[in-house]
């Protein structure tokens, strides 16, 4: 696996903030504060990488920004704008029983009771009420509830979820 395939996209650099360097982030993460537990951070864009360190950050009225240490002007800061935050898979903290980071389940190939492949993961989607995992395969786009009634299992060694879900349904 190389470097670039073993993290994981976590956001990205929407803006600017004030003239010190600070930055505005849109965070794909449940809590954008999360963001905030790594201190080294991969940016990519147009195939370009700059590895940077996280020297502060807050959450101002539900947006997050950081600064970045060498990054201590408004221009400095404007040239990473649109920058997609990576983070090392391997940086994330250990997940209890049963619980799976998205991007693990992303790729996976989900197959029902019946062994027959519904497909692979693309997304997952978050209704409030429970997450959905979003597969696309040769029956088109399935949506199935990421709950216990319908997976079965999930194995992260040979990637693969087991569910009880028709395509009939």
């Amino acid at each position: 696996m190389t470097d670039t395939q073993n993290r994981v996209a976590m956001g990205y650099i929407k803006g600017v903030f004030g003239i010190k360097g600070w930055l505005k982030i849109a965070a794909n993460t449940e809590y954008s504060d999360s963001l905030l537990d790594y201190p080294e951070w991969h940016l990519v864009k147009d195939g370009k990488t700059v590895s940077v360190t996280l020297e502060a950050g807050k959450v101002v009225n539900g947006e997050l920004q950081v600064k970045f240490e060498g990054i201590d002007n408004r221009d400095s800061a404007f040239s990473l704008r649109g920058y997609t935050i990576e983070i090392p898979r391997e940086a994330f903290a250990p997940t209890e029983e049963d619980e799976y980071y998205w991007a693990d389940l992303v790729g996976m190939t989900v197959v029902n009771k019946d062994h027959t492949v519904l497909g692979k993961v693309s997304n997952l989607m978050e209704t409030g009420a429970n997450d959905v995992l979003m597969i696309d395969g040769e029956h088109g786009q399935i949506l199935i509830p990421f709950v216990s009634q319908y997976i079965e299992t999930v194995d992260t060694g040979s990637k693969t979820i087991t569910t009880d879900w028709g395509l009939d349904y």
